[in-house]
């Protein structure tokens, strides 16, 4: 898909084809000047990231679920789409809350900023995918197998990834209040400044995570090996719910009174 058009001129450093559009890196191409062949050419910019160049692969909600799928800014809400493969899918901005996806896959999809308020993902595919700054308040991804996967600032408050493969998944700066983690593989996950305020870990596997900067208020560690997460510091120890069974990481003391509210 060629992005720019001769009316660009000068106004791009680069004129290489591109195959897919990203906003931002192309509109960095543009020297950014009061000049009409600048304007013209960030509206050119625009227009191909809305889909409406009139070259290359446009984005259409109503095609059919299928791999590499382009739903950008679609709205699917409230469907069933359970079982169906949105590999390698653009799906940033879509609306998904309360959709059926259980058993999808979705490898390597890139989901930028979609609403999956209320969706379940239960025993998906989510192998590489990148959720970051989704909306998933209350979703499901009991059994999914997310390793790898981004969910950097993803708001996903009272979420539940009960039994869920997350082996080296990016949590960093999410919202992850309340949400249920537990039986799960996290060993390698990343949780650096996230809000794990009383979510629950009981049963998961913790094996190199980095818990740097994380708020741990009331996070439910009862019974857990905590022996081998990388960055947690005493404070944050100190206010998380842990009891005579959580193993605590050398050089920290277990509390002498966890602050456990039932």
């Amino acid at each position: 898909m060629i992005c720019y058009g001769p009316n660009c001129g000068p106004a791009f450093e680069d004129t290489e084809p591109v195959s897919k559009c990203n906003e931002t890196e192309l509109k960095d191409r543009c020297v950014m000047t009061s000049s009409l062949k600048g304007f013209v050419c960030r509206m050119s910019v625009a227009a191909v990231c809305l889909g409406f160049a009139s070259t290359g692969v446009m984005a259409s909600c109503s095609d059919t679920p299928a791999p590499e799928v382009q739903w950008s800014n679609c709205d699917k809400s409230r469907k069933v789409m359970s079982g169906t493969d949105l590999s390698r899918s653009k799906l940033d901005w879509a609306n998904l809350s309360a959709t059926d996806l259980g058993g999808a896959t979705l490898a390597t999809a890139y989901m930028f900023r979609a609403n999956l308020s209320r969706t379940s993902l239960r025993d998906s595919d989510l192998q590489g995918a990148d959720l970051t700054k989704v909306q998933g308040l209350r979703a499901i991804f009991d059994g999914a197998k997310a390793m790898n996967a981004v969910f950097t600032k993803a708001e996903l408050n009272r979420a539940s990834f009960v039994s869920a493969d997350l082996t080296g998944v990016d949590f960093s700066k999410a919202e992850l209040s309340r949400v249920n983690l537990s039986e799960t593989k996290l060993d390698g996950a990343s949780f650096r400044f996230a809000n794990l305020s009383r979510a629950i870990l009981a049963g998961s596997s913790l094996n190199g995570v980095e818990l740097s900067g994380a708020y741990t208020y009331l996070m439910r560690v009862e019974g857990v090996d905590l022996s081998g997460v990388v960055g947690l510091s005493q404070s944050q120890l100190d206010i998380a719910c842990g009891d005579d069974g959580t193993k605590i990481p050398d050089g920290l003391e277990q509390p002498k009174e966890w602050p456990c509210v039932d």
